[in-house]
């Protein structure tokens, strides 16, 4: 049975387009994480500042708060943009085809499908009923409703956030494989433009993508287009409210939490990277969560109106402290309980990486692969402390994370600065430590007399 588990694991882990996601969300994290440390930076500038009466600093700081909304715009806000890039040019590399060119097509491909049109809402104020018949007869259209008058507008060649950013996430996914997958096909089918041997290679490489870009790119144009044209919905549209918000409303129930969380742990007693194996899930789901709520507080201001209780961020935050396993919890119950020499001299050498979620000494020193003795501990320790992060949330006690922070962030202070400086956060976060350090103590305990029966 360990077997046929590890194979199918094994097989999920190297598919080649999960395997491309997964990637394409790595490639994002150095623009994803400046954006996250903009919004936050606006948190400490801004928003805190401002709900203490300290307007004059904000106003102080207000170029700076500025400086970092551009930064917030050119990195979280057009995100969808960046990992339709990175997946294509993943898939490429993949089939050792020209990656530049794939990640160039993919991109064009999902730009491709995006609204053209923008429409433009203004409230009219002060404005007599003459008026508003003269804006009538002009052709505009007038939206009244409650009491105001709105007029719609519309402009050409604009895109929004609303399909460039978290939103669009879910259609860069399904674009950029399609579009990439018909560049690769053609370009390993040679159905490209061969140049002469002494064109330079750039040229020559341009040349050959061309014949495979533009019908990728008109492939995806079309499927943009027929659902604008039969349904009057755009694709962005049909993909968010049949496939992304469904799959996202799954994910935030505390089943699926805690599920998720115990099956890293048990890819990993199996000796799988068990946050490779489930990365596209972890990330193609919880990410867009974390970063619509980054969306959301950066466009209200306020924790009040995020829109997902539980996102990728959560699980470092909540239940990886040092590590899978909470292996900080661990470290510090060998310190305190522990006779082993070998354990104690494992728990020295790993605590300062454990300080910084690094736990690998401990996870292949102990070992926990395959261990009976830390099986159950190892298994049910991370499900345990994401329901009571995950019930925290819901009754309001914390605020959903909304913040991207790298994961070596120390335990605790992950917590509090995912959450916008929450210090109830931060304490929930060393509850959990002090719950799984409950946990661990008695196997700890009892590994002592499994080496006195040994000797």
């Amino acid at each position: 049975m360990m077997n046929s588990f590890m194979k199918i694991a094994g097989k999920i882990g190297a598919q080649k387009h999960l395997v491309a996601i997964r990637d394409a969300f790595v490639a994002m994290l150095p623009l994803t994480m400046a954006g996250s440390v903009a919004v936050l930076l606006n948190v400490f500038f801004r928003d805190i500042p401002n709900n203490l009466g300290w307007t004059s600093f904000s106003e102080a700081m207000k170029p700076l708060i500025e400086l970092n909304g551009y930064v917030y715009f050119g990195t979280i806000a057009v995100m969808a943009l960046i990992f339709a890039f990175a997946l294509g040019y993943n898939r490429a590399q993949h089939e050792k085809v020209n990656p530049i060119a794939g990640g160039l097509v993919a991109f064009g491909a999902f730009v491709a499908t995006i609204p053209q049109t923008v429409k433009i809402i203004t409230e009219l104020a002060g404005v007599d009923k003459t008026v508003i018949e003269a804006l009538k007869k002009l052709g505009l259209t007038l939206l009244q409703e409650g009491g105001k008058t709105n007029l719609e507008t519309s402009q050409w060649g604009a895109i929004t956030t609303a399909y460039a950013g978290a939103t669009g996430l879910f259609t860069a996914v399904f674009i950029g494989l399609i579009s990439s997958e018909i560049y690769c096909f053609l370009m390993n089918k040679k159905l490209i433009i061969k140049m002469p041997e002494n064109v330079p290679p750039a040229v020559n490489k341009a040349f050959a993508a061309i014949i495979p870009g533009t019908i990728a790119i008109y492939v995806s144009a079309l499927l943009g287009y027929l659902p604008a044209i039969l349904a009057h919905i755009p694709l962005n549209d049909l993909i968010s409210s049949y496939v992304q918000k469904p799959l996202m409303g799954l994910s935030q129930g505390l089943g699926s939490v805690v599920l998720l969380s115990f099956l890293v742990q048990l890819f990993w007693f199996f000796g799988l990277h068990g946050h490779n194996v489930l990365g596209p899930v972890l990330d193609g789901i919880y990410l867009p969560a974390l970063f619509e709520n980054t969306a959301a507080y950066e466009a209200s201001r306020s924790v009040e109106h995020l829109p997902y209780i539980w996102t990728r961020g959560s699980f470092d935050a909540y239940a990886q402290m040092g590590g899978s396993g909470v292996t900080i919890a661990l470290i510090i119950a060998i310190f305190i309980f522990s006779k082993r020499k070998e354990y104690r001299t494992v728990a020295q050498l790993s605590a300062p990486m454990g300080v910084f979620n690094i736990n690998e000494p401990v996870t292949f020193g102990i070992p926990m692969v395959l261990n009976p003795l830390f099986a159950i501990p190892w298994l049910i320790v991370p499900p345990i402390c994401c329901a009571i992060a995950y019930l925290a949330t819901v009754s309001g006690l914390i605020p959903p994370v909304y913040q991207q922070i790298p994961w070596i962030t120390p335990p605790g202070l992950y917590a509090f600065l995912a959450t916008g400086g929450n210090i109830m956060a931060a304490l929930v976060s060393l509850f959990n430590i002090f719950v799984a350090f409950l946990i661990w103590t008695p196997f700890v305990i009892a590994a002592n007399k499994v080496e006195a029966v040994e000797d």
